[in-house]
């Protein structure tokens, strides 16, 4: 642990500086100013763990984007390369005793090198048709959704598969990612009222991909809300968190996503704002961050920030009905990274689950170690999140557990391949499905 990264990169005065292509944020330099090298967030970096490469680790990158700021480095493939390979997990962030918020470095860097890398036509393109095409537009997903549930039922998606239209990762998730017939959207009003007297006033995050494969999900949540004296409503106006865009180098899209999404939850009066998806609640935790230089916005990000929580985090936190029924299985937890790391969530969901009666919650081991999901990087780092998962489903099968829970849909859907191409066969879930079903409201599907 020297006090200098081994990073080969040019320092000043070995050479001459070349134009800066990053501008840094007074936040990402203050970030950069405190880390003091000491490198004890290489012993949590699952990337550095895996290749031993010091320019894959939080203390690498971040010398990397010093000097790219600084003009000393270009961003070359190679660079670039060290830079996406990063899960933007935070476990870094937990360890470091500087208290280096590096998540708010590593998307500041990637935002404005996304505006200078070139992608391949076809790349660029699939790109902004998600991200500015289909996830900030409910209807638009729902579609798309209803299309996939279609081909599922016909049988199409193998047959496409098969015939090699769809291949490798994609053609796994998109067999394990099963549409169920109903989305949240379909399945929950408006405003659910508390059962019996009314102790909170809350508004749920539906989601984007939570609401069209995970809708059980949702309404397990809200019936778990009301049996705890919540009236909870569901803004119809909602859209995508900004999550994808603001982890993937799509500073502007997230900002116009977290405006919206601020107007539409601020119109409820909600006392609370509910997330059940770990990656959303930790950016809607950072939308002050987002929004703080924009004049019109930066109070309103502030109160919304304030008033969201994971599920799991509010619920632990009040005086919660005694779940009546037992569920009688042996089950593990796996930290989502963005609940553990990004928001500092880990005894809570535990805590929830040692409340259902009959359940037997084992430990796991390196349950904080990120699964390999993050977001799409499952699908755009294929390599490294298939070693990352191959490694965690090994730590599952040594606990023995039936089921698995979580509190992520990405994580859900990693851990559901995992099962699948490796095992063991366990029962991949949501808490709050554990809890539906402690409640004797849940129909079992996550």
């Amino acid at each position: 642990m020297g006090c200098r990264p081994p990073v080969i990169v040019p320092e000043r005065g070995d050479e001459p500086a070349g134009q800066a292509v990053l501008a840094l944020s007074a936040s990402s330099r203050a970030a950069l100013d405190l880390c003091v090298h000491c490198g004890f967030c290489l012993a949590v970096c699952p990337t550095y763990d895996h290749l031993g490469i010091e320019d894959d680790s939080p203390r690498g990158r971040l010398h990397l984007i010093r000097n790219l700021s600084e003009g000393n480095i270009q961003p070359t493939g190679k660079v670039l390369e060290h830079l996406d390979l990063c899960l933007d997990c935070r476990a870094c962030e937990s360890a470091c005793p500087a208290g280096v918020r590096y998540g708010v470095v590593i998307e500041d860097a990637r935002a404005q090198l996304e505006a200078v890398r070139p992608r391949p036509f076809w790349a660029g393109g699939l790109r902004a048709f998600f991200l500015r095409g289909v996830f900030p537009r409910p209807a638009i997903l729902r579609a798309l959704a209803r299309g996939l549930r279609l081909s599922q039922r016909l049988g199409l998606d193998r047959a496409a598969t098969k015939l090699g239209l769809v291949r490798g990762r994609m053609a796994l998730l998109a067999d394990t990612a099963r549409v169920p017939r109903q989305f949240s959207s379909d399945l929950l009003p408006g405003l659910t009222p508390a059962r019996g007297a009314r102790r909170y006033k809350v508004a749920l995050l539906q989601g984007c991909v939570n609401d069209v494969l995970f809708g059980p999900t949702n309404a397990a949540s809200v019936r778990v809300l009301a049996a705890n004296g919540c009236e909870v409503s569901i803004p119809a106006g909602q859209c995508c968190c900004g999550s994808l865009a603001f982890h993937f180098g799509g500073i502007e899209q997230a900002r116009a996503q977290a405006r919206r999404n601020i107007d539409v939850f601020l119109e409820t009066g909600a006392e609370y704002i509910i997330t059940n998806a770990a990656g959303c609640g930790s950016t809607m935790k950072q939308y002050d961050h987002l929004l703080a230089g924009d004049p019109a916005y930066a109070e309103k990000a502030r109160l919304v920030s304030a008033k969201v929580r994971d599920i799991t985090e509010f619920l632990a936190s009040i005086d919660l009905a005694p779940p009546p029924l037992p569920v009688r299985v042996k089950a593990t937890y796996q930290d989502a990274c963005h609940l553990a790391h990004g928001q500092g969530v880990r005894a809570q969901p535990r805590k929830l689950l040692s409340m259902i009666p009959g359940l037997e919650l084992v430990s796991l081991r390196d349950s904080d170690t990120c699964c390999g999901s993050a977001g799409v990087y499952n699908i755009v780092q294929p390599e490294m999140a298939d070693a990352l998962l191959r490694r965690k489903m090994e730590n599952i099968a040594a606990t023995g557990a039936q089921v698995v829970a979580s509190a992520n849909a990405g994580c859900m859907m990693q851990l559901r391949l995992g099962a699948r191409l490796y095992g063991p066969p366990v029962e991949v879930l949501h808490v709050i499905d554990l809890l539906d079903r402690a409640y004797g409201e849940g129909n079992g599907h996550g």
